[in-house]
């Protein structure tokens, strides 16, 4: 039988970090931390807490501000994207530095917001590399989504002249726009794959079997030929 959480929606903070304590595996968490990532709770039965507690984004709020990287997880899971103001996207942005808070932050909340737009041009640019990755992951997503605020051309000729020494958190943001342009623009198909071909990043990322490779053309090839299928 599966794991099921005690909680309820009208739980306190205290009673859900109790919960959360309880689930903590020493082994897990030493697995985590060699990718930077503080926690050691299965990741499933996190969603099953999310499911007890439902949609709250009051509670999450509190959640969050408790800096705790397991429970900020749990915040993203119950949170209300769409009620996020701009303000409240650049603070939580800055408080993401562990990379699967930073990762879900991105893909839970800021993809799903009426703001996703202007917090891409916004972080885009940006010194800090964490969040400047943000903006790279974020114009990935508006290459499929929404391809007539962006120039690809553009992005091709800073991909070009920086990617290969980027930080590895960009570098990766930036790959992902390169190979997504490659698998989703014919015209442009060449130029990325030259690119890639090229700078050689990520080309000896090790890969298990069954999966595709990060190597954009690696990847764009066989994107490219699912879709023909």
């Amino acid at each position: 039988m599966a794991w099921q959480s005690t909680l309820n929606p009208q739980s306190t903070v205290v009673e859900i970090r109790a919960e959360i304590e309880s689930l903590e595996d020493p082994r897990m968490r030493a697995t985590n931390e060699k990718h930077g990532n503080d926690f050691g709770v299965n990741l499933t039965k996190l969603r099953a807490v999310a499911k007890a507690l439902k949609t709250n984004q009051e509670l999450a709020g509190e959640l969050w501000r408790t800096g705790d990287t397991t429970l900020r997880l749990l915040a993203l899971l119950i949170c209300q994207p769409k009620k996020f103001s701009e303000e409240q996207l650049e603070q939580w942005m800055r408080d993401s530095t562990v990379p699967k808070v930073n990762d879900w932050f991105i893909n839970y909340v800021v993809k799903k917001s009426p703001h996703l737009e202007t917090m891409r041009q916004r972080w885009f640019a940006q010194e800090d590399t964490v969040v400047a990755a943000a903006g790279w992951e974020l114009t990935a997503h508006q290459v499929t989504k929404k391809p007539e605020v962006l120039d690809f051309t553009g992005l091709l000729d800073v991909i070009e002249a920086r990617m290969a020494q980027a930080p590895d958190r960009l570098q990766w943001a930036m790959n992902n726009v390169l190979a997504t342009i490659g698998i989703n623009d014919p015209d442009l198909r060449p130029r990325a794959l030259q690119i890639g071909h090229d700078l050689q990043v990520l080309a000896d990322y090790p890969t298990s079997p069954g999966c595709t490779s990060p190597f954009a053309p690696i990847w764009i090839e066989e994107m490219v030929r699912r879709q023909q299928q």
